[in-house]
């Protein structure tokens, strides 16, 4: 049977030549290619049906098809560029469907009320909505590059009444949000760009009706002031409506984020009374984090505030956490390792059970599962390990690491990363008895390591040069936080007919 299992070198070779055709091929039987798919040709056909519906009343079938090229190019220009730049579409298909839905209802928006009122500014206010929207849900690059496509598809949406005014009208109104809409902290934000995008809107569509009339006339002003004045509305109108946006895309802006981070919040103010050690943790966890993914060009603010929250699940059981017990008698010392792990893993189950009670955000909840990712529960194991070790039977199994891990999942996103490391980092350093700057340094190095060969990083494109930046300033901040003090001089004793 043997002579059967032999493989030579050029059998591997011919089958590798026939399997390779099925190899590329392969990604189409994937089920989110599929998905995606189906979602694009809905995309296409509800387009071709809002632009055309023109056409298709007067029957005239020859404009119809023309429409359908165009619209399928287009749409076709923007698939290409998700695939490259917004790849987690590809896989949520709950957000991909929101986004066709959005720009659907904003296409027969603007079809519908430029036809009705006949004025062009109506598909402008749609062009400022869109992308008001995307920067907020999606980053700039990417709310830039579908709103050229969109600002396309409304001009043929505009009908009778599309030129390039228009088109280059909607791009002026439209760009500015995505330009200088990167995070909403204030609420003066959207109406200083909104003004901003106003004064645009306005310059350019009177610089195009000049052009077109090639002399000065009132007629300028009728068409630069309501494209300026609609996309004032527009951006007010978005403000106001910002929670229900957060909520449909299940996002956070720095506005809500800096609402959680708030110590009155009733989930930070029972953690403060139940756990006070831990919050103090979590506080210090915060300004590390902060700092680190800033350094790499990440939001800072998110871990900061994620950082606050990534400990609540100590809040059933706190005195079982060392940062709780203030000098006491660990309550371990009662327990096998086996239950201790238990309880210590199972801080992150009642975390999610309590940010779920309390309606935190699901940006936040990413630091409540993720924090400790699938880590080894070391000081629990070896404990359970020297037991083991010391008992006379030898039949029992000894204890798997498996049974000593945390569930996971792993670190998603770099923020999650940078949260995981500083909580560990700092864990580590707190148990130095003298913790200097090179201690320090080699302490967070070592960590570092470690969890990236356990593979820890594996799911959230963490490059080593940006893992070395966050390294440096996760070293700095913490060294800073360990300064030495000076000792202050005991005063002299009082004489003693001074101490009456």
């Amino acid at each position: 049977m043997g002579f059967f299992n032999r493989t030579t070198t050029r059998r591997s070779r011919v089958r590798k030549e026939i399997d390779r055709p099925f190899a590329d091929i392969s990604w189409l039987a994937n089920p989110d290619v599929i998905y995606s798919a189906l979602i694009w040709l809905l995309f296409v056909f509800l387009s071709v049906a809002v632009l055309g519906y023109d056409s298709i009343e007067q029957a005239a079938y020859g404009r119809l098809l023309a429409t359908a090229i165009v619209v399928v190019l287009i749409c076709l220009a923007a698939a290409f560029h998700v695939s490259q730049y917004q790849k987690r579409l590809l896989r949520n298909h709950a957000r991909a469907a929101g986004l066709v839905a959005l720009f659907i209802l904003l296409l027969a928006a603007a079809k519908i009320s430029v036809a009705i009122a006949g004025q062009t500014f109506w598909a402008t206010a749609t062009a400022v909505a869109a992308a008001l929207i995307l920067t907020i849900a999606y980053s700039q690059r990417f709310a830039m590059a579908m709103i050229l496509f969109y600002c396309v598809l409304a001009y043929f949406a505009a009908g009778r009444f599309a030129s390039l005014n228009v088109l280059l009208t909607m791009i002026a109104a439209a760009a500015p949000y995505c330009f200088f809409v990167k995070e909403i902290r204030t609420r003066m934000k959207l109406l200083e760009v909104s003004l901003l995008a106003a004064v645009t809107a306005f310059l350019m569509a009177g610089a195009m009706e000049f052009l077109t009339s090639t002399r000065w006339s009132p007629d300028v002003l009728k068409v630069a002031g309501p494209n300026a004045a609609i996309t004032i509305v527009v951006g007010v109108l978005i403000q106001g409506l910002l929670p229900v946006l957060e909520k449909v895309f299940r996002i956070a802006t720095s506005m809500t984020l800096l609402d959680y981070s708030d110590a009155n919040q009733p989930l930070l103010r029972r953690l403060a009374m139940d756990a006070p050690g831990t919050f103090s943790h979590s506080l210090l966890i915060g300004s590390i984090a902060e700092a680190a993914a800033e350094a790499i060009g990440r939001n800072g603010l998110l871990c900061r505030v994620g950082s606050y929250y990534h400990d609540i699940g100590k809040i059933n059981k706190p005195g079982y956490f060392v940062e709780n017990q203030l000098g006491s008698v660990s309550w371990h010392k009662e327990l096998s390792p086996a239950m201790s792990q238990l309880i210590i893993v199972g801080h992150v189950k009642d975390g999610m059970e309590l940010a779920k009670e309390y309606g935190l955000p699901a940006v936040l909840r990413q630091f409540i599962e993720a924090h400790h990712g699938t880590t080894l529960v070391e000081y629990f194991y070896n404990e359970a390990v020297k037991q083991h070790e010391q008992k006379d039977s030898s039949d029992a199994q000894p204890p798997s690491e498996g049974e000593f891990r945390y569930p996971g999942p792993k670190p998603r996103t770099k923020e999650a990363a940078i949260v995981m490391l500083a909580d560990s980092a700092e864990g580590a350093v707190r148990s130095l008895s003298e913790p200097t700057p090179t201690k320090i340094e080699a302490v967070v190095h070592n960590m570092a390591m470690r969890r990236l060969q356990d593979g820890q990083f594996d799911e959230c494109d963490l490059s080593l040069r940006e893992l070395s930046r966050i390294e440096a300033s996760m070293s700095k901040t913490i060294a800073a936080h360990h300064h030495g003090r000076i000792a202050y001089p005991t005063p002299p004793e009082m004489p003693p007919e001074q101490e009456q």
